[in-house]
């Protein structure tokens, strides 16, 4: 963990905006891009399982990139399905953006398929370039709503506010959103760095999209008066008190977990992080859970989107993944500790600590302004390292 002061942008998210459209509203820009609709997702029409597992077999293995861990355990359920050798990797989504883009333009592809929690990039970037291509398969189809098929939503995740319930067993310590921006929890908030965390950057640019009447009427409720700012909305007025409250930046959730949860805590913390991470009480016997009750939410959802690479050597077995990561047999393995399939038909497992009604207590990213997030991306960067101190 770290909380110094950060100027350090994400190298590999840069070096894949360098080659991507800039946000200047110029002809080829992102603004161009993102006026023009996806290419169609591709559907056979002559869809046979029986024969796609078949042709799978034959090209003998496949690579699937993912930001979670579980991919591993997916790849080994689908390995001791169909006998085909997939191997599951564990890479952050703007690496594996950035590496699919050299590879795509080297045509040397080693990656056949990736699990995209950042649909700005995939949008915005690797579909409209055709570095990679959605394919749904017909006969899960009806079974997946018209909005989630290009790009295909695989499942949907959430990161929340979560707490220790051992330190704290009364409830959350903190029951506003704006309780964080208070000298009392300066240095006990823990949340992953945005400037390496693409959806915690989007959940910054769509609050301000969409989420300000929600954060000025929580500021009503805590402070009994409107808010006042000179900033251009609730929602950067609140980043830049979060920024200015010295958060404890980590790398990763597991970190933010540890400081929070692990049975050796003594503080009482406040972290950000995924509902993946309350496997660690099971596991591990942290003692975790959601921040039940807070204004005007307990945390936010994102999608997480499954593309093929259009250049993979490997394209049947590439398919039959996305077949696979489309029934609960594939993504039990991702939203074991809480989540949501693509699949209409394929309900919650679990209900994470804390995380009871997913229509209530959380902010849920607009899909549709997925694009407007990669455009903003650097503007609420920029912020974020002006106001962190």
């Amino acid at each position: 963990m770290r909380r110094t002061k950060k100027i350090v942008p994400v190298a590999a998210l840069l070096a894949l905006a360098a080659c991507a459209p800039s946000t200047g509203g110029q002809a080829g820009t992102a603004d161009a891009t993102a006026a023009k609709p996806l290419p169609s997702a591709s559907v056979d029409t002559a869809f046979d399982l029986n024969a796609l597992v078949e042709a799978a077999k034959k090209e003998g293995s496949l690579v699937v990139y993912d930001s979670s861990g579980d991919i591993e355990e997916v790849a080994k359920a689908f390995t001791a399905k169909y006998g085909i050798a997939m191997e599951g990797v564990k890479s952050d989504t703007p690496e594996t953006a950035e590496k699919m883009t050299r590879e795509h333009a080297a045509d040397h592809v080693t990656i056949d398929a990736a699990m995209y929690e950042d649909g700005g990039v995939l949008m915005g970037q690797l579909i409209p370039q055709g570095i990679v291509q959605t394919w749904v398969p017909a006969d899960l189809q009806d079974q997946i709503l018209p909005e989630d098929r290009n790009p295909l939503r695989a499942l949907s995740k959430a990161t929340v506010f979560a707490y220790n319930t051992k330190l704290s067993p009364g409830g959350c310590p903190i029951k506003n959103i704006w309780d964080l921006t208070e000298p009392a929890w300066s240095g006990k908030f823990l949340m992953q760095d945005p400037l390496g965390k693409p959806t915690v950057t989007s959940f910054l640019t769509q609050l301000d999209s969409h989420g300000n009447q929600a954060l000025e009427q929580a500021y009503q409720d805590k402070f009994g008066e409107p808010l006042k700012t000179k900033e251009k909305s609730a929602a950067y007025e609140w980043i830049r008190r979060i920024a200015a409250n010295k958060p404890v930046l980590t790398s990763s959730d597991e970190d933010t977990s540890s400081a929070v949860g692990a049975p050796n805590a003594a503080d009482k913390k406040i972290g950000f992080m995924s509902i993946s991470k309350f496997r660690n009480n099971e596991d591990k016997g942290y003692a975790q859970s959601t921040c039940e009750g807070m204004k005007p939410f307990a945390g936010f959802s994102y999608p997480k989107y499954v593309a093929i690479a259009a250049k993979s050597k490997h394209p049947n077995a590439a398919k039959l993944y996305v077949h696979f990561i489309m029934t609960e047999e594939g993504v039990k393995h991702e939203i074991g500790e809480g989540g949501t399939s693509g699949n209409s038909t394929v309900k919650p497992l679990v209900d994470p600590p804390g995380l009871t009604d997913w229509s209530t207590q959380l902010f849920h990213t607009d899909p549709q302004k997925l694009v407007a997030d990669l455009q903003n991306r650097q503007i609420m960067s920029d912020f974020w390292r002006l106001t962190h101190r």
